[in-house]
């Protein structure tokens, strides 16, 4: 569905309550009794899980199956899957600057890329709200082509190393993020949670210069990125900020108190209940209780949309989802 995203995020900060959008496409796998497996290499399966939350929820967007597996498995990585659980990379493919020459940028259409691009196409014509697609950061999906432990051991011996492999990772990713836009998406969540593992000067050189080169390339008025870090980026907000994101997406490693001051008034930033200890392992009690408290904490904050700190895993109670938005609901009404 064609919508103008900047009219979207004005009429958030201009709404006078606080709107809801958790990361729980994988709840749509239950809705739809599916495995995680079905969702993930099927697009018309995936989307009737994307229009099944959308339908059963207040939300004010919707959102593709957060899968950070799939475009390293496009570059040639190894993934392992299973019926329950989201695809995990099991090793990288980069070992030295000759294989990182050697590394062929792929076509998104081509891999189980396309999958995602299917869902999204489908969904974006059946929901009626905006849909972001899910998609990894470039250092993220660099870590996941080189391995964690060598590219940060690399950021210090072979940089020249890293930086070929996240210009190819860039480039990819302008290509997915724009196949994604031409199918009808209306934004990007970008999950880029490996910079929080380096400094914020480091995070600025081999993360957020890559991620901005994206977003220079396919943000307008119809398309936003939101950049989602689920990890301690509590130091890395100014550097995130230098992305030209016009949102922010924060994991509950940090305490939104102390990010909120941070953020611009326009620009979105969404966050954090715990998708494990709350959502999932939590009662509605626990689930109402946080969420209230957050919303508490942040109603001053206009340009505050409550989310979970990273996507929701699947298996959560259909009660504890009804006793966030009821919450949310609630406080709204006050």
């Amino acid at each position: 569905m064609k919508i103008n995203m900047e009219q979207w995020r004005n009429s958030i900060m201009n709404s006078g309550w606080i709107q809801a959008f958790p990361i729980m496409s994988n709840f749509g796998v239950s809705l739809k009794n599916m495995s995680i497996k079905d969702a993930v290499t099927d697009g018309d399966k995936q989307a009737a899980c994307i229009k099944a939350v959308s339908d059963a929820f207040d939300m004010c967007a919707g959102s593709t199956l957060m899968d950070l597996s799939v475009e390293a498995q496009a570059f040639g990585c190894e993934v392992v899957m299973t019926d329950s659980e989201t695809p995990s990379v099991s090793k990288g493919i980069i070992t030295d600057m000759d294989s990182a020459l050697g590394l062929k940028i792929p076509d998104p259409a081509a891999e189980r890329t396309s999958v995602n691009l299917k869902a999204a196409s489908i969904s974006a014509a059946e929901i009626s709200r905006p849909l972001f697609a899910c998609i990894i950061g470039p250092f993220s999906l660099a870590g996941r082509l080189m391995d964690m432990t060598k590219i940060l051991i690399s950021l210090f011996n072979s940089a020249d190393t890293v930086h070929l492999v996240l210009e190819k990772c860039t480039e990819f990713l302008i290509a997915y993020a724009s196949a994604f836009k031409k199918a009808g998406a209306n934004g990007i969540i970008m999950a880029e949670p490996a910079a929080s593992l380096i400094s914020p000067k480091q995070c600025a050189e081999f993360s957020s210069a890559y991620i901005k080169k994206i977003a220079d390339a396919v943000q307008d008025d119809g398309f936003i990125m939101v950049l989602h870090n689920c990890g301690k980026t509590l130091r890395h907000v100014e550097t995130m900020l230098s992305t030209s994101a016009r949102g922010l997406h924060f994991g509950n490693a940090v305490d939104l108190k102390e990010i909120a001051p941070k953020i611009p008034d326009d620009i979105l930033f969404m966050g954090n209940i715990d998708p494990v200890s709350v959502f999932k392992d939590g009662t509605p009690q626990d689930v109402s209780g946080k969420t209230t408290s957050l919303l508490e904490a942040m109603k001053s904050y206009t340009n505050f949309i409550i989310s979970s700190g990273c996507d929701i895993p699947p298996g959560i109670s259909r009660a504890n989802f009804d006793a966030f938005f009821k919450a949310v609901s609630d406080f709204n009404k006050r």
